[in-house]
């Protein structure tokens, strides 16, 4: 299917999938996925890591020289994007709970959001990308030619959370992950910069009962409809 150099902008809550969902776009339809999430992930690790972030409290005076400098790229490791600093993946460490416990303040800093936002411009360059975020079709990429705002009830989306902390071992509750689930919403809706909220001209995506395989049919049929494509290529998930 011939589908023309655009950006795709996926925005909507934690835990909908949107990082999923957008590396499977990618696959599907050829596209280079970045994860904005995971840059801020990185500043939060990396945060951490300094000393700069911690017991409950985050040192915006501190946080700011650690991050200016650090070499934060995605890369494709067996098929898959990756994001590193310097030379070490940190996909892993990036995922788990500690982080995840601060990456919501952290992204809510103005100056973090603007170091994360210029280099996601300068990964963007080149067009044909799709990018998944909570402003990235509203402030990141306003223009960008597809949006979709992705949501899901509460309840399943702190269950899936909870079996994806499960499965890496870490040590947590569902209850602990509910509340912080509605802490980062009311945080990521509600903070004076880039707060979530879905662009007018976005696609609304409830996935809370579908499959992953539905999901990227109803892309298909979003990029045929919009784009006037009538080829449907054959798809893998």
């Amino acid at each position: 299917m011939n589908i023309p150099d655009i950006i795709i902008a996926v925005d909507g809550y934690s835990s909908t999938g949107k990082s999923t969902f957008a590396k499977l776009v990618a696959q599907e339809f050829d596209f280079l996925y970045l994860d904005s999430g995971a840059m801020y992930r990185g500043v939060t690790l990396a945060g951490l890591e300094a000393g700069a972030i911690a017991d409950g409290t985050i040192d915006e005076a501190a946080l700011l020289p650690v991050m200016e400098p650090l070499q934060l790229h995605f890369r494709r490791v067996d098929g898959v994007n990756q994001l590193f600093l310097g030379d070490r993946s940190i996909e892993k460490e990036i995922r788990g709970w500690e982080v995840s416990q601060y990456v919501s303040p952290v992204s809510a800093i103005p100056e973090v959001r603007a170091w994360v936002d210029s280099r996601l411009h300068a990964f963007a360059e080149s067009g044909r990308v799709i990018m998944d975020g909570r402003d990235i079709g509203t402030t990141v990429f306003p223009n960008a030619q597809l949006k979709v705002f992705m949501t899901a009830d509460p309840a399943v989306r702190a269950q899936r959370r909870y079996d994806e902390l499960q499965l890496k071992g870490e040590k947590t509750t569902l209850e602990e992950v509910q509340a912080n689930l509605k802490d980062r919403d009311y945080r990521d809706s509600h903070r004076p910069t880039s707060p979530l909220r879905q662009a007018a001209d976005a696609y609304v995506l409830d996935n809370t009962h579908m499959t992953l395989h539905e999901e990227v049919v109803w892309m298909l049929g979003l990029l045929q409809g919009k784009f006037g494509l009538l080829e449907a290529p054959g798809l893998s998930c």
